[in-house]
Formats: structure tokens, sequence, C-alpha cells
């Protein structure tokens, strides 16, 4: 890759790097049960390739990660407009949100750990949102083969917040075919289901008895394209998960990925009380990724930690208003074994 990235290392190889812009991570190393090396990411080789990505390859993703109806909510009895770049809807903050911002980056090393403290001021009013945020995301590597993402936010005015790190994940290898194959668990009974837009319609569903039942290990292309509206309007599985209810504050069990053909695992624990499932659908739908070869569709998948989908506009949502004076705090940890 001839890309200039910043680079985490920790003693058994495993190996993170990321870059400045849009806090994108662009490629992670770590072994097979063989004991052999690959990058278990999709993304590009240049930094104008990710310049130019709409796909959010490897980002940090603000001010509200995923989607909003119409690109309006209410706060506070005042009406806030927001750019339209998703259909009908806004998503991922818009066309000036996280993921296309030049992040100060501060590495750091704490007892022999690699780390990295990223920061990133947001003006009150950019891209149609209230209260001007500051924003510090950190990526931190351990010697147990966890990256932990920290998230800490603070508004000089009420506003709504959703963050999350969106790589695309694909266990054999980036670039190795599709990840219909991986296994996938997710501590999570139910889900909310979508309109024809993506937006979700404001139920709250139990997954038994449907192809979003993931409680158990399930292969993710066992059902994916049985008959089921909600996987129609996706293309696949694009969907918000309730993950099981977890002490606050507290990083809790939300999910465990393993590739069968190369042992490689992902067990994700999170703060968060959503998980969204994106199966790459359109993944297939942009410019080639590493080394030139294009992307089929399913060639990896989101596991995006966050608050549910349009929750400003849904008052039975968890909460995404962040006020003045509170500390919006944030944590995700990506564990890599073999199986």
């Amino acid at each position: 890759m001839t890309i200039d990235a910043f680079v985490l290392a920790n003693a058994h190889g495993v190996e993170v790097r990321f870059i400045s812009r849009g806090g994108r991570i662009v490629s992670i190393r770590v072994p097979d049960r063989q004991g052999g090396f690959v990058d278990v990411v999709l993304g590009y080789d240049s930094a104008g390739e990710y310049a130019a990505d709409k796909r959010y390859f490897g980002a940090l993703v603000g001010r509200y990660a995923n989607r909003i109806a119409r690109g309006r909510f209410t706060l506070d009895g005042v009406e806030y407009s927001l750019p339209i770049n998703d259909g009908p809807n806004h998503l991922h903050g818009g066309p000036r949100g996280f993921h296309c911002r030049e992040w100060t980056v501060e590495p750091f090393k704490r007892n022999g750990t690699e780390g990295a403290e990223l920061r990133c001021a947001i003006a009150a009013g950019d891209d149609g949102y209230p209260g001007a945020l500051d924003v510090r995301a950190t990526y931190l590597l351990d010697d147990d083969n966890q990256l932990r993402v920290d998230y800490r936010a603070a508004a000089d005015s009420p506003t709504v917040v959703n963050f999350t790190q969106h790589s695309y994940f694909n266990l054999a290898g980036e670039g190795a075919g599709d990840i219909l194959d991986h296994e996938l668990t997710i501590a999570a009974g139910q889900m909310t289901p979508v309109d024809q837009t993506l937006i979700p319609t404001g139920a709250i569903c139990g997954v038994a008895g449907t192809p979003f039942d993931f409680t158990t290990p399930q292969r993710i292309g066992a059902r994916i394209n049985v008959p089921d509206d909600q996987l129609r309007i996706a293309g696949g599985y694009d969907h918000n998960f309730v993950l099981a209810e977890r002490e606050p504050g507290v990083p809790s069990f939300a999910a465990r990925l393993v590739d069968p053909r190369s042992g490689r695992a992902l067990d994700i624990q999170t703060t968060e009380p959503g998980l969204q499932l994106y199966t790459g659908n359109r993944v297939d739908r942009g410019p080639a990724g590493k080394g030139g070869r294009p992307y089929p569709r399913h060639a990896g998948l989101a596991l995006e930690t966050q608050h549910f989908p349009d929750s400003p506009n849904h008052p039975h949502f968890p909460s995404t208003v962040l006020r003045p004076g509170e500390d919006f705090r944030s944590t995700t940890i990506y564990r890599f074994s073999t199986a």
C-alpha cells in the first residue's frame, strides 16, 4: 500500500493503519489459524481515492451516523433541515461529515501500548446541525489483539449526535471474494424494521423465526436471499439491531464474526444500544479497491455500533440529544482471534 498512514502495532504482529482524513482505518493485518497475516478491511491504495470515496470505507462517522428522515428533526421546538444525500434522506452527517474532515492526530504510548488521539472541531450550523461540537476519537491497539475505539464529545448548545466506525470486514482477507460464508452472531433479540427508503418505521420487532435471528451463529448467506420484505427493500441486510440490555458505560458483547476457512474471528463489545449490520449490498457500485481489484457485491460487511437511525424523530428510541455541560462518551472494542 502506497498511502502514507499512521501505524499502530502490537507484540504479536497485528497492525492497524489509519489516515488523518476522516480518521479512516485503511488496513488491519491479523493472522489466521496458521499464522498467516492478511489485511481484513476494504479500502483503497491512495489518499486521493479515500477523498473521493462514497462508501465510507474505514471512516469515523458523525455528527449523526446512519439516516435521518427527509433531513429534518425538531429539537426544543425548533426544526432543523439537513442536506439530503441518500435518496430523500440525510446520511452519515452529510457531505461535510466526520468522514471527510482532516483530524488532528496525536500518537501516544501507554505502558507499551500504542494509540492515537484524533481531534476535530465542528462549527455550529455546519451541515445544518445546531451547536458547535468538540470531538475526540481514540484508537488503541493492545497485546490482546484488541482495537479500542473511544469517542468523546461536548457541545456548546443542544444538538444531536450519533457516532460510529465504518470499517468493512472480510476475515478471509480483503479482496478474497464475498462474506456470505462468514458466520455471525448478534446479541439482539429485536431489530427496527425500515420503510422503502431505509428509515425505521418506529416499530421494534422480535427476530425469532425471521432471517434476522442471529442470536446463535448463522452463515450470513444462508437466508440473505429468502423472500422477505425487509431483505428485499435493502437488497440484503442493512438494518439496526437492538442490542441486549447492558450496563451504562460498560462495553458488553455485541457481535461475533467468524470466517470458517481461515479461522479468523472478530468479537465486538460496545457501550452503544444498537448495531447496524450492512452486508455490502451495493459495495460493487463503486471504483476498484486495493490493488485495483473491483469489489464484488457482499465483498465485506460493516458492523456499525451506534444509537438507532432517525432517533431524533422517534422519541421512544434511546435519546441522541447532547446538551451543554454533558460529556458524551462511547466505546467499541474489536478483538481479533482465531477459532
